[in-house]
């Protein structure tokens, strides 16, 4: 769905990776640290390779984009060999297996929701409306800082991003 007051280009990156994100920057946040950290839940009960870099892909993606993706392979190749060089996984290619079943996309997507306190977007839909009329409120901003506002709250509140369409409301 277009969203009027957002650019092409801002549209196209909401919920979706920008090419692998930049330099040694990314490596030392959302895909090196919380890896180290979470060792012991990737590798709980995920004994294949492809599972657990499946698994670890999910994880990283979540917490840097705000959302699950719906392919959850559909990251950049570089963000795949940093995550699978972690693990000890010598051939990334091995992740193309993990979308073989699908029950097991949802049953991370839950796993990381429940371990981590992701709230999904319904549940935290009224808060957010009256947040973000308080802030047009008080501010007079317009629709894109607005949406700004919206997907920062979701992200430090741990609420999953729903689709565009949702905050552009």
């Amino acid at each position: 769905m277009p969203v009027d007051f957002l650019s092409d280009s801002e549209a196209a990156k909401y919920g979706r990776y920008d090419g692998s994100p930049p330099g040694p920057k990314w490596r030392r946040s959302s895909f090196s640290m919380p890896l180290d950290e979470d060792m012991a839940l990737i590798i709980k009960g995920h004994r294949s390779r492809h599972i657990r870099c499946g698994f670890a892909l999910r994880l990283v993606t979540v917490r840097y984009l705000g959302c699950f993706l719906a392919d959850p392979l559909e990251v950049p190749n570089g963000v795949l060999d940093v995550v699978a060089a972690q693990l000890g996984i010598e051939d990334p290619s091995c992740v193309k297996r993990y979308t073989e079943r699908d029950k097991t996309r949802l049953e991370h997507t839950w796993e990381i929701a429940k371990a981590f306190g992701l709230k999904d977007f319904a549940s935290a839909e009224a808060e957010l409306a009256g947040k973000v009329w308080a802030h047009a409120w008080n501010t007079g901003d317009g629709p894109t800082a607005l949406f700004q506002y919206a997907v920062r709250w979701l992200r430090q509140n741990d609420v999953l991003l729903p689709g565009i369409s949702t905050p552009a409301r």
